[in-house]
């Protein structure tokens, strides 16, 4: 069967400078070994496949695959999913605002003046790493100890720890030797610089030490932490994918009601159909 397929790339500051996403927009009748099976095969970090909603207030369901497992929720493919969706011909039940339904619930993503933004979901998990944990942390990444100024858990599916080190340099100088957790690095930037942050991603796929060029759910609640401990007080912007080549830009801002907002570009770069 014949379905319409968008291949997107999403926070990228310049024309294949993001994250890809494969999006496949009519996944009705596949089942969950079809969904596996093709993310394994397009082989890029996340795959998803929209659905029909089944919750009351959504405006479309997605499935979120790396090429080895299913993910309850992840930042860039809810971005990208929802470009290509309103870029498919989608209408939302209210102008400007996309409800989607993923495995970790509901998520609000906002569109204004052409960019998307979503709403960072409640984090699974939170507070301070055991220090055990943090000097664990540390040899994964192949730095002393005293190189992490704060660690804590910043969970919103993954499994994201969020280390923060003292600044940007040390950040892009990782050569981590061994990951064996869901790492997210950031280190600021001198004051006055265009971002704020320089952040990394590390996590294990297929027995191998992976880097994500961008990632949303990790600046999701990266910014709930640094919000939350007034490290940071108000929108900024972070880099990321820097060492792998990649001119990745993640906007972060907090409403008033405490909302985290997560946002950048998203633009479709591949478009047809795929035989599944």
């Amino acid at each position: 069967m014949h379905r319409p397929f968008q291949q997107v790339d999403v926070f990228g500051s310049e024309p294949l400078g993001g994250n890809p996403v494969a999006v496949v927009l009519d996944a009705r009748g596949l089942d969950t070994a079809a969904m596996q099976r093709f993310a394994r095969w397009t082989n890029l970090s996340e795959t998803t496949f929209v659905l029909p909603p089944s919750t009351p207030g959504a405006d479309y369901r997605v499935r979120i695959f790396t090429p080895t497992t299913e993910l309850p929720f992840a930042g860039h493919p809810t971005l990208g999913t929802c470009h290509a969706w309103l870029a498919g011909g989608g209408e939302p039940a209210r102008p400007g605002t996309i409800v989607q339904e993923c495995g970790a619930g509901l998520v609000t993503v906002r569109q204004a003046d052409g960019v998307l933004a979503f709403a960072a979901p409640p984090l699974v998990r939170s507070g301070p790493v055991p220090e055990a944990t943090v000097t664990d942390i540390a040899d994964q990444l192949g730095i002393g100890r005293d190189q992490i100024a704060d660690a804590q858990w910043a969970d919103n599916g993954p499994g994201w720890i969020a280390v923060l080190l003292r600044d940007a340099d040390q950040v892009l100088n990782l050569r981590p030797p061994a990951v064996r957790s869901y790492l997210g690095v950031a280190g600021p930037y001198p004051p006055g610089s265009e971002c704020a942050f320089e952040v990394r991603a590390f996590f294990m796929q297929d027995d191998l030490a992976v880097e994500d060029p961008v990632t949303g759910s990790l600046n999701a609640s990266l910014a709930q932490w640094l919000f939350g401990s007034g490290r940071v007080t108000g929108p900024y912007l972070v880099s990321q994918g820097t060492v792998l080549g990649r001119r990745g830009r993640v906007r972060l801002s907090r409403d008033a009601d405490r909302t985290v907002w997560v946002a950048g570009a998203t633009a479709t770069q591949i478009r047809g159909e795929v035989d599944l």
